[in-house]
């Protein structure tokens, strides 16, 4: 299917590890023009450098999405580079999931800045530019846990219920202006959180995988590079028609579509 993504431009917070960086390799596999950015430089760059071996052309931008500023300076360093902005995708974030009683204030406001204002802040510096363009994406990470949040699963499941409210409430308020806001909602996929995990549960990141699938109905931990392929669908013309909605993609885990 030609996805329509040659010469767009797409910006994605959280651009050097796992979703983010199986998005911008799809983009940039698609004829896209990509801006990563993350908090450590070395890495970063580091993928940079191989996307540039591709011949795609790249933009990286050491940033922390969930500073105040940060978000902003990378959507006004993309605009600068590359003259405007067609797609952005709000990956950076995390999954911190505690019981109630073990999450103080510290941790509620850090998940929030990270999945709630992250959020806020680069479409924020984005709408500008893309009213003056004539339309563009907002496609919002998310997890199926914000839909059927679970016990032990705060302080996360409570930000991404507020990132699902926010991608509704912008794809009505944007719609005129041909800017299409939509979520993805994974489940279990693996990433370098995943191994960290593992390594604290005293686990080879094998068996740990093998231990998921067991609760996943597909019976296997998802790619990263799934997600991407949903992600550069919503970014496509061939979901021309979609604004305010939230794919799930999570192997049949979740019991709300």
């Amino acid at each position: 299917m030609e996805l329509g993504l040659t010469g767009k431009i797409a910006a994605i917070t959280g651009g050097s590890e796992g979703i983010g960086r199986a998005t911008a390799l799809r983009f940039a596999a698609e004829g896209a023009k990509v801006a990563i950015c993350a908090r450590r430089a070395d890495v970063l760059n580091a993928f940079a450098d191989e996307i540039r071996k591709s011949g795609a052309d790249v933009l990286a931008v050491v940033a922390d999405a969930a500073k105040a500023g940060d978000a902003e300076r990378f959507i006004e360093e993309t605009v600068k580079r590359f003259g405007r902005v067609d797609v952005v995708v709000n990956n950076a974030g995390g999954t911190g999931q505690s019981p109630f009683d073990a999450v103080d204030d510290n941790a509620w406001q850090s998940d929030l800045d990270i999945k709630v204002f992250a959020h806020i802040r680069t479409v924020r510096a984005a709408i500008p530019h893309m009213k003056k363009q004539g339309g563009g994406r907002i496609i919002n990470l998310n997890m199926v846990g914000a839909k059927q949040p679970f016990a032990g699963s705060f302080p996360t499941t409570i930000s991404r219920a507020a990132g699902l409210a926010l991608t509704k409430a912008l794809s009505k308020e944007l719609a005129p202006f041909n800017i299409l806001v939509n979520a993805v909602a994974v489940g279990k996929i693996k990433s370098m959180q995943q191994v960290r995990r593992a390594k604290r549960e005293g686990l080879s990141i094998e068996e740990h995988y093998a231990r998921t699938a067991r609760t996943v109905p597909l019976g296997r931990v998802g790619e990263a590079e799934e997600v991407a392929n949903v992600i550069a669908f919503l970014a496509s013309d061939a979901a021309s028609y979609v604004t305010g909605c939230c794919l799930n993609v999570d192997g049949g885990l979740s019991g709300v579509p």
